[in-house]
């Protein structure tokens, strides 16, 4: 397992970024590159937050990603004027989204993920859980339900007024505000636990530490637009046993 994992970490830092912006986002670099130089983890994918205005074909009921055309994207707060720029190039069915922090990071054993886990639900993510493979990976997804997803057009016609588009960017500016306080808690969790725990000794291997009979069964995919490895992610079809900390925000 110690082999496997670290040939995992190897293959995957090592090669070339496949997401469509093909580089970690500048608020979370210091947070990924933190985790990769711990010999326990290392990330597979991430977005420090977003705030979007996407767009679907007219004759689309169902948001599909391959359906999407990004009319805007932006990392930091955005302003009415770029919005209403956006909505002005759009001839579908447009929406405004705000998605929050989302990290997945491979982790060489349970305790490592638990440990990891404990900081991201103490952090304000809520929603974070692990994931098991029958390959053996085990992978830690840092995530909550912050976010908001407002549709603004149909067939390129507007559908609310610009006070009311207005007030919705002024809630999204609020929510990035407040996942950035969220991943700054966060990091510095990391850097009073994790890393003071970086040397400690894995559990022995002879130590059964999870068992059909105490973990949810459910099928998991991650997936991100921000950084990623594809190749990683995908790959493991047969990630089939996943425990998920659930609360309430």
């Amino acid at each position: 397992m110690e082999k496997t994992f670290s040939e995992w970490k190897k293959r995957c830092l090592n090669k070339a970024d496949l997401s469509k912006k093909a580089n970690v986002d500048e608020d979370i670099v210091d947070l990924v590159s933190m985790l990769n130089s711990c010999e326990e983890y290392f990330t597979t994918s991430s977005c420090s937050g977003r705030i979007t205005v996407m767009e679907t074909a007219s004759e689309s009921c169902v948001v599909q990603k391959k359906n999407l055309t990004w009319l805007f994207v932006s990392h930091q707060k955005c302003k009415f004027d770029d919005v209403m720029t956006a909505l002005a190039n759009s001839c579908g069915n447009a929406v405004l989204k705000f998605e929050p922090f989302v990290l997945h990071v491979q982790c060489r054993t349970l305790e490592n993920a638990q440990l990891l886990l404990s900081g991201a639900v103490q952090s304000g993510f809520r929603n974070s859980g692990i994931t098991l493979g029958k390959t053996g990976k085990i992978m830690m997804a840092v995530r909550c339900t912050h976010g908001l997803e407002v549709p603004l057009s149909k067939q390129g016609s507007l559908l609310v007024s610009q006070e009311y588009i207005q007030f919705l960017i002024e809630i999204a500016n609020q929510k990035l505000e407040e996942n950035q306080r969220r991943i700054e808690r966060f990091h510095q969790r990391i850097q009073t636990t994790v890393m003071t725990n970086k040397h400690q000794k894995p559990p022995d291997k002879e130590e059964k530490l999870v068992t059909k009979d105490n973990i949810s069964i459910k099928q998991s995919r991650q997936t991100d637009d921000c950084h990623s490895d594809e190749s990683i992610i995908e790959s493991d079809e047969d990630l089939h046993l996943v425990k998920w900390f659930n609360g309430a925000l």
